[in-house]
């Protein structure tokens, strides 16, 4: 078995320690034995039990048996530990102590040490599962079974994990969807706030995308099946954040460097206090030995050791309810101290498909009868554009899909042409135009910034749809709130220039480069590095990889390319929400201030009771309560505000 085998076992061992049970027993003990020491010729306990004829001796006892077992148990942990990683543990320096207690004869300070040992233990336990359940409660919600469509239409009921790529699966209202896939027949309303932590329900019909764990609340779904078990999009959240905690934030490294530097010193410290000392100083061999012991205990590095790394972990596995995956606390330092992000304008900053802003009819009033004649060619082609104007005409409620179409024809680069209702209809760009002899009446308009499609009806002028890609409802929100922050945004696009000042100027970006080819936007996310310190770079995942790449903290708008955002980006913003930018920022920097006023806190109390236990005025109990496991109890207590934090 190899060391990193090894060491994996041994922390799922830890992981199940009885510390609870080991609690509530030295408890117990701790009260009885205490009882029967203060019992003077059969009082008190003696009075209700007068077989007792030396309850001293049976005090001593049960403090013996106590403190030898548990102390034991603990001992061997450290050991183990001090084989596999090489260094004193908290176990092992805990045992020692409370060994060490009983022989000099403070049996009641030896319990102490392990009872409140025990109680930090299983409260660091509680932390930990706690924020780790967070992030398996997704896996919870998973189903093991799927209702499966056969051919004929017979249903069957099999477990999640023999259903294949392609097959179909019934879900009824109220049901969890199992797999991942596209709807083929049916609609409702899904509640997605598992995955995405979206708090209202999405409405999803044919052709959208569902996800496993969501909830189909009101409708009858059919699902054609995407991902199997194993690759569903919350199962890929779930194995990045566990993974997390490999890339480890440089104050995780520090504190873990700082920790193999400082036990060992304190523990020579400890020993040269109890061997040394005594010759030195002189005084009695037993009261070095205790102020030794004290020393060892305050070099227990529990407290900032474990509450670094929970309080970073706490913050991802929250970010992850709320719909942002983290892929390691390195990401959430880094995002504390950008000072610039960078946003792609299409796809992220806005929606990335255009509509119809306005129809504007260069020869006529007709308006309407040229978008009802377009939709009813363009219903059938998949084309983004011919998609927006399809959504207009609906919007309108102009019933296209009743008009006669015949001699539908897809012109390569140019539009789309076909009879309807007997009328030849060509629509398109401005070259299909010029195609069909109307050159002449399209002069002027050449150079327009927007996309414009045409339409001619027999040769008539043409109608002109302007189209606009929509800005992101929430973009002007999130980055108004990343201004008040001292955040200052920048916009890169490829789009033209007087596209690209028209969206800054809606939302207020003061910095924008436009007409950029991908490898230019890499030029600038390297400038402004070099001028401004840590940059993130957001976008859609797809063509802006090489920008992501390059910025410090990539964030991808993950919810139109879930896996490829899974596999590039540093953070993925599950749901194409823009205010989850400043939230992420507001949680970076609270986890950070949250993980350093640990550490300061942390040292301070041990540097002090250090130096009070070397003069011998705190006893050892008190050292443990307040040095160790008391800090340790408060500083995991501290992050618990993060939770709290609102979006």
């Amino acid at each position: 078995m190899t060391k990193t085998n090894e060491k994996e076992e041994f922390d799922e061992e830890n992981e199940r320690k009885p510390w609870i049970f080991l609690a509530v027993a030295l408890g117990i003990t701790i009260v009885l034995a205490t009882l029967l020491d203060l019992t003077v010729d059969g009082g008190l306990l003696g009075f209700y039990l007068p077989f007792l004829n030396e309850p001293a001796r049976v005090s001593r006892l049960l403090f013996y048996v106590s403190i030898i077992s548990v102390a034991v148990y603990v001992g061997v942990l450290g050991l183990k530990e001090l084989t596999i990683e090489r260094r004193f543990s908290v176990e092992f320096l805990m045992a020692t102590a409370a060994l060490g207690a009983t022989y000099l004869g403070f049996l009641f300070e030896g319990a102490t040490v392990l009872l409140l040992y025990s109680l930090a233990e299983h409260f660091e336990g509680y932390i930990e599962e706690r924020a780790r359940k967070t992030v398996e409660k997704l896996s919870s919600y998973m189903p093991e079974e799927a209702r499966m469509v056969e051919d004929g239409g017979f249903e069957k009921t099999v477990s999640v994990k023999q259903v294949k790529v392609g097959q179909t699966l019934l879900v009824r209202p109220g049901e969890t969807i199992p797999l991942d896939g596209l709807v083929l027949e049916g609609s409702s309303f899904v509640d997605q706030s598992l995955v995405t932590g979206e708090s209202i329900p999405v409405w999803k019909e044919r052709d959208d995308t569902v996800y496993a764990g969501t909830l189909n609340t009101d409708g009858v779904l059919k699902v054609k099946v995407a991902k199997e078990a194993g690759e569903t999009l919350v199962s890929k959240i779930v194995k990045l954040v566990t993974q997390s905690r490999k890339r480890k934030a440089s104050m995780e490294r520090l504190v873990d460097r700082f920790a193999r530097v400082y036990v060992p010193v304190i523990v020579f410290l400890a020993f040269f206090t109890a061997f040394l000392m005594p010759q030195l100083f002189g005084g009695p061999f037993e009261t070095w030995i205790y102020r030794a012991l004290i020393l060892l205990v305050i070099s227990c590095p529990s407290a900032f050791i474990v509450s670094v790394p929970a309080t970073f972990f706490t913050a991802i596995a929250s970010a992850a309810r709320k719909g942002v995956i983290i892929k390691g606390s390195v990401y959430v330092e880094k995002m504390s101290k950008v000072k610039v992000i960078v946003f792609d304008k299409t796809g992220t900053l806005t929606l990335g498909k255009p509509a119809v802003k306005e129809v504007n009819c260069l020869g006529g009033d007709n308006d309407q009868r040229a978008l009802l004649y377009a939709a009813a060619l363009e219903q059938y082609s998949n084309h983004p554009l011919a998609e927006s104007i399809v959504k207009k005409a609906s919007e309108l409620g102009l019933e296209f899909n009743k008009l006669t179409v015949t001699g539908l024809k897809e012109i390569s680069g140019k539009g789309v042409t076909g009879n309807v209702n007997g009328c030849r209809v060509f629509v398109g760009n401005i070259e299909l135009m010029k195609n069909v002899g109307l050159k002449q009446e399209l002069r002027g308009i050449e150079n327009e910034a927007h996309t414009r499609v045409y339409v001619s009806i027999d040769g008539c002028v043409p109608p002109m749809f302007c189209l606009v890609d929509e800005v992101r409802s929430d973009a002007a929100e999130a980055l108004k709130t990343l201004r008040e922050a001292g955040t200052h945004a920048v916009m890169l696009t490829g789009d033209k220039e007087e596209v690209a000042e028209e969206i800054a100027e809606k939302l207020n970006v003061n910095e924008v480069y436009a007409e950029l080819l991908p490898e230019d936007k890499l030029k600038i996310v390297d400038w402004l590095r070099s001028e401004a310190g840590l940059v993130a770079m957001v976008g859609d995942g797809i063509n802006d990889a090489p920008a992501l790449a390059a910025s410090d903290v990539g964030v991808a708008m993950g919810s139109n390319a879930v896996d490829v955002a899974l596999e590039s980006a540093d953070i993925i913003l599950v749901k194409n929400e823009l205010v989850r930018i400043p939230y992420l920022q507001r949680l970076s920097k609270l986890s950070v201030k949250i993980a350093k006023q640990n550490i300061a806190f942390s040292l301070g109390v041990k540097l002090a009771l250090g130096a009070l236990g070397f003069i011998g005025l705190i006893p050892l109990w008190f050292a443990v309560a307040a040095g160790d496991d008391g800090v340790t109890m408060l500083l995991l207590l501290n992050t618990l505000r993060i939770p709290r934090l609102k979006t």
